[in-house]
């Protein structure tokens, strides 16, 4: 029996063998469990507003809605990790910019999609490593915007912080301060930069020489 906390995933995918293996690798770990399946995105947006899971394993290439859609459509409401065989960069870019809190290449294997859904929980972005070279490039190549309200002194701490790839928890116990109070600071880095997610203020922060 699973436990009260355990993680709720919903997986959506239109090949019935990328879910059957899902299931069998989230249902293998005590602290997670799969409430639902959809074979087409449509189905996956409205099975996650009626389950109300806690992470969404979204596929692009589906029936009906595709995979990026979703993510606009689900972001706001849960977090969604895209998961795909397609390593195109405008996929990237596109499901970040739709809130994506991770983008997995289906080769990464089960420990990097059960790590992406910890991280996702935790507050944090993980992506395919396979992808990760690549986007920083791309991210380096643009010149951020300059900020119309700018960072104080412990949000430009936290924003080289989550450059180099610490979790919540851990700037937390570096700075010595509350987990709760690092979300905080997230979020308000987020606001002044214009970024989507963490992986918005890495580019920022990169970009602008902070880190």
């Amino acid at each position: 029996m699973r436990p009260a906390g355990a993680t709720r995933v919903l997986i959506a995918d239109d090949q019935d063998d990328v879910r059957i293996g899902f299931r069998l690798i989230l249902d293998s770990q005590p602290d997670m469990t799969v409430v639902g399946e959809a074979a087409d995105g449509r189905a996956a947006v409205e099975l996650a507003r009626h389950l109300k899971p806690d992470v969404v394993l979204a596929d692009i290439r589906m029936p009906k809605l595709d995979g990026l859609e979703v993510t606009r459509v689900l972001a706001q409401e849960t977090r969604v990790i895209v998961v795909t065989t397609f390593d195109l960069d405008d996929y990237v870019h596109t499901a970040l910019r739709n809130g994506a809190c991770g983008f997995l290449l289906k080769r990464s294997g089960p420990t990097l999609l059960i790590e992406a859904i910890r991280a996702a929980m935790a507050g944090d972005t993980l992506i395919s490593p396979q992808v990760t070279v690549r986007l920083l490039r791309h991210l380096r190549e643009s010149r951020p915007e300059p900020l119309g309200e700018p960072l104080t002194e412990r949000e430009v701490e936290i924003a080289r912080l989550v450059a180099h790839g610490r979790t919540n928890g851990e700037i937390a116990a570096e700075l010595f301060i509350s987990a709760g109070t690092v979300k905080t600071h997230v979020a308000n880095v987020q606001r002044k930069v214009g970024a989507a997610n963490r992986v918005g203020i890495a580019a920022w922060a990169w970009n602008s020489g902070t880190t």
